[in-house]
């Protein structure tokens, strides 16, 4: 568990596939930390702490449609769970 992590707060998580001819794994990094990501280890690799209990449906949807566009054209795939 990561201990800058608020415990009550909702988390979106996010998992990556990456394509040897797409774009390196260290810019996927870099534009995941300034959208506010923290990496992550285990299920996941990166972890954002929304700082409340609760974001509403469409909060959540904006946020997935910010993380497709800052990574649309890097040929990675990617998983979004929010918990």
């Amino acid at each position: 568990m990561n201990p800058y992590l608020d415990v009550n707060s909702m988390k979106t998580y996010i998992q990556v596939m990456f394509n040897s001819e797409g774009v390196a794994p260290s810019e996927i990094k870099n534009q995941l930390l300034n959208m506010g990501f923290k990496a992550t280890k285990g299920n996941y690799d990166f972890v954002f702490d929304w700082g409340k209990e609760k974001a509403d449906i469409n909060e959540l949807i904006f946020f997935a449609d910010k993380v497709h566009a800052a990574l649309k054209n890097s040929k990675v795939l990617f998983n979004i769970e929010t918990i």
